[in-house]
């Protein structure tokens, strides 16, 4: 079976975004692609990457792109909660508190760093995350839409950092790296940013409000009963693996059905075919995978475990009737 990969052609109106964002992302197709399906899942992103690879430059291209409010958090230790999510102040003229939005209360919302502070603040922005509001003083704030956040982490340094308990991972839709760039990509990185940066130039090519009529196109894209019996089949068995001490939750079958839709919708399909399930399973279950002791010394990896599992589930095979639901709808 010829597998989808991230050079496969795009809908217009994906495709109009994605050239945008690679104006000043260079050689990133998969990361770009990535972060446009998470945004039209309605999820959330971890990038864990060393510094200086374009993490902020993604975010803030892909903002840019949909016409978002771009807000950054920059997470150290001594940060508080209300930081975060905002404080009520006293306005002594009309003698009442006043709610003072904090940066979360952005569209596109970059958290850097967000394993450098305090257990207490990570899940303040959780929260925000998980029910898309803020509440301060008994009163409830809803966050703007579409409201994405895109967290960054650095996997070299871990002194002074507080790491991500699982059932805060698994609260997010997707995790990818962003990778070095290869010598002639780096080159045209240099040609480009010669007369100053590829983001001031940039114009939106949507709107906020178009992307959330995508959302909902995204979510009417039809998936087969069959794809549907396959994608839990690939969750079910991240939990029975003999190396696997936590398997994929019931989160992670919704992350993947959302995500091979929006997929889908991207490359320009109404309906999910397995290879939409098979692309997108490394970055959807691997962070919310724990290997035994023993796996993890042997040297088993996730990624190794998630491929493993994705060859020994057997693909259904689906007639072009099946895969578009003629017979079913």
């Amino acid at each position: 079976m010829d597998y989808l990969s991230f050079t496969d052609p795009l809908n217009h109106a994906a495709k109009s975004v994605v050239d945008n964002v690679e104006q000043v992302i260079v050689g990133k197709q998969e990361v770009v692609r990535l972060a446009l399906v998470a945004v039209l899942a309605g999820g959330h992103v971890l990038i864990e990457d060393v510094p200086g690879v374009g993490k902020t430059m993604l975010v803030r291209a892909l903002a840019r792109s949909l016409g978002c409010e771009f807000k950054r958090i920059q997470f150290t230790p001594d940060l508080l909660p209300s930081d975060v999510t905002g404080v009520s102040i006293y306005n002594q003229k009309t003698q009442e508190f006043e709610f003072r939005p904090g940066p979360v209360f952005g569209q596109m919302v970059l958290a850097d760093e967000i394993n450098r502070t305090s257990p207490k603040t990570q899940s303040a922005l959780l929260e925000a995350m998980e029910e898309f509001n803020v509440t301060a003083d008994g009163q409830t704030y809803p966050l703007p839409q579409p409201f994405t956040v895109l967290a960054t982490e650095n996997p070299i340094e871990f002194e002074g950092t507080f790491p991500l308990p699982e059932a805060q991972l698994d609260r997010f839709l997707l995790k990818f790296s962003m990778g070095y760039p290869t010598v002639q990509e780096e080159v045209a990185l240099l040609d480009r940013n010669r007369l100053g940066q590829p983001i001031d130039a940039i114009q939106p090519v949507t709107t906020p409000q178009k992307v959330l009529v995508w959302r909902e196109e995204c979510a009417n894209v039809w998936v087969n009963p069959e794809v549907r019996h396959y994608l839990v089949e690939v969750i079910t068995a991240t939990r029975k693996h003999a190396h696997v001490y936590l398997g994929a939750s019931p989160r992670a079958s919704l992350a993947l059905f959302k995500t091979a839709q929006a997929l889908a919708w991207i490359n320009g399909r109404d309906y999910v075919i397995p290879d939409d399930v098979r692309l997108l399973a490394p970055y959807v279950l691997a962070h919310r995978i724990l290997l035994t002791a023993e796996a993890r010394l042997s040297g088993a990896s996730v990624a190794d475990l998630v491929a493993e599992v994705l060859s020994r589930v057997p693909v259904p095979q689906l007639s072009n009737s099946a895969q578009v639901g003629l017979m079913s709808r």
